[in-house]
């Protein structure tokens, strides 16, 4: 299917269930009923199937009407279009994880300029937008994940870093400050394959893996960023028998990457729910759309978005504390969740 005829029959479902210029309805408080949808990078895949559940919970709970949205593939231009149909439907809010900050920008600046909320996730850059929430400071989080590959790499060897792709934002300043830790850190490690792009694609991830273990044939360790980095990068360490001999670590859930887990071929992975990132966004919009201000150690009432903190250089730029490590000794606890 095209993407313009799939558009265009995601904007007349939308349509149907979301009556625009009706008099206003009333949400569980009372209070009017909003139209909210959260746009994401890539529709489909666990990680934003995961998010659907949070923004979906936030909905039943609340009364607001809300619906996810995002291309069948990880492609600027189509998540574009989305934003422009939601824009012509005239939702009172929209969400949105970027694929890349600065192709959103100026759909993002017409939405805003239409009386629409913007609320950005994984976007610590972007200029147009009400607010943005990100699960935790990007450079710390970078950081931690480098701590991690270093201790199981004996911070020694050479190490490749992936990121979904060189516009996505959050992924490129974790790998940043997981670099800079290193050089500063750990001197007997060599970033000896930088920024790999795979598209939040796993069967790329495995590709290019088997191309990196080909090419670097000293290579010890990989550092993934998009949650499709670590399944794939392991699937490729496992079917060469390799697990003892490259350690990788990064983001991922456990959902796709615990066999891995299991079997050695993966060492950790970290992760914030994105059920709570996709609530926490929603909840933001209605907020802001009511018109309450969020201050330093607001509480959103959910899990890692307790006591946000607030950027010192950009006042609409919140942090929660959301990362959560899974390692092979305690899979067993978020598998029972």
């Amino acid at each position: 299917m095209s993407v313009i005829r799939w558009l265009g029959l995601a904007g007349l479902m939308c349509l149907a269930l979301v009556p625009v210029g009706c008099s206003p309805d009333k949400a569980t408080d009372g209070n009017k009923r909003y139209v909210i949808a959260t746009v994401v990078k890539v529709d489909g895949i666990a990680w934003f199937e995961t998010m659907r559940q949070g923004v979906e919970a936030f909905g039943k709970d609340t009364g607001h009407r809300v619906f996810v949205l995002g291309p069948a593939k990880a492609d600027a231009a189509e998540q574009v279009q989305i934003i422009e149909g939601l824009i012509a439907q005239q939702v009172d809010a929209i969400c949105v994880v970027p694929f890349s900050v600065e192709a959103v920008e100026p759909v993002l600046k017409k939405a805003r300029e239409r009386g629409i909320v913007v609320i950005s996730h994984e976007a610590s850059s972007q200029q147009n937008a009400d607010l943005i929430i990100e699960p935790f400071e990007n450079a710390e989080y970078g950081r931690h994940l480098m701590d991690h590959l270093a201790r199981y790499m004996g911070e020694k060897g050479e190490y490749a870093t992936f990121v979904g792709s060189l516009t996505s934002k959050s992924h490129n300043e974790w790998v940043d400050a997981a670099v800079a830790h290193q050089e500063e850190k750990y001197p007997g490690m060599v970033n000896a394959a930088v920024k790999i792009e795979d598209y939040d694609d796993q069967n790329l991830a495995y590709q290019k893996t088997k191309e990196l273990i080909t090419t670097y044939p000293n290579l010890t360790g990989i550092l993934g960023s998009a949650m499709s980095t670590v399944p794939g990068a392991a699937l490729a360490v496992e079917e060469r028998g390799l697990q003892e001999k490259i350690q990788v670590v990064g983001t991922s859930l456990v959902s796709v990457s615990g066999p891995y887990l299991k079997s050695g071929a993966a060492k950790l992975i970290s992760f914030w729910d994105p059920a709570d990132a996709g609530y926490a966004m929603n909840k933001l919009a209605v907020m802001q759309l009511e018109g309450k201000t969020v201050q330093e150690g607001a509480d959103l009432g959910i899990d890692g978005y307790r006591e946000l903190a607030r950027s010192p250089d950009r006042p609409n730029l919140f942090y929660g504390s959301a990362w959560m490590d899974v390692t092979k000794d305690n899979l067993a606890q978020f598998e029972a969740k």
